[in-house]
């Protein structure tokens, strides 16, 4: 069993039961997954992910693109119970990505930790990012990646953030040692507990969207 499915197994069998605005979870509180290539393989290769969608989304959080519109153009409509525009939102942020990737492949300090933040208090939001912070490090010339998701939805948002961390390193001219996320508060909507059964029994399932 791969390791992401590893933590689905581990909420399912020990998580607690919480309700929130969005409706019932299953939720398990600070939970470490540290991947290797070798993981994110067995990931890639055992979980459907919407591989060219993320690419294309990620694309455009680079170039700050705030309009949902353009999101829906690429297929991403994910975003669309946000508005027409998203606000201070994950754009806002990965905006300053390609500044800080050309940053670190020019510099390669391994005694420098490289940082992007994601996420303010006391501004307008109508979807504060999950992820909250994504550090860089060089470790004996390799690189090393650990981020912090204040929230995740496993079912549906883990799988894509691990795809994002994975595209962002291969803009880093330097070979991935690991990719490390904390997960302040990873969780299942009670909605989606069956599907996910289905899919660490190997079945093909398609999970709904909670917002």
């Amino acid at each position: 069993m791969n390791k992401y499915h590893s933590v689905l197994r581990k909420i399912l069998n020990k998580g607690k039961v919480q309700e929130n605005k969005k409706g019932i979870i299953k939720y398990l509180l600070n939970q470490k997954l540290s991947l290797y290539p070798g993981d994110l393989l067995d990931i890639f290769e055992g979980h459907l992910i919407a591989r060219k969608k993320l690419s294309a989304e990620l694309e455009l959080f680079q170039k700050g693109e705030r309009l949902t519109e353009r999101y829906r153009e690429i297929g991403v409509s994910w975003w669309d119970y946000c508005g027409p525009i998203l606000v201070n939102s994950y754009p806002t942020y990965f905006e300053q990505l390609p500044g800080l990737i050309n940053k670190i492949n020019k510099e390669r300090r391994s005694s420098k930790n490289y940082v992007l933040f994601l996420g303010s208090n006391g501004t307008e939001s109508n979807q504060q990012p999950c992820l909250s912070l994504i550090q860089f490090q060089i470790d004996k010339g390799k690189l090393v990646i650990s981020a912090y998701q204040r929230s995740s939805d496993a079912s549906l948002g883990l799988p894509a953030d691990i795809y994002h961390l994975y595209l962002i390193s291969r803009q880093i001219k330097l070979p991935l040692k690991s990719i490390t996320i904390m997960l302040g508060n990873v969780h299942i909507y009670e909605n989606n507990l069956e599907s996910t059964t289905k899919l660490l029994d190997g079945d093909n399932v398609k999970f709904s969207l909670n917002v």
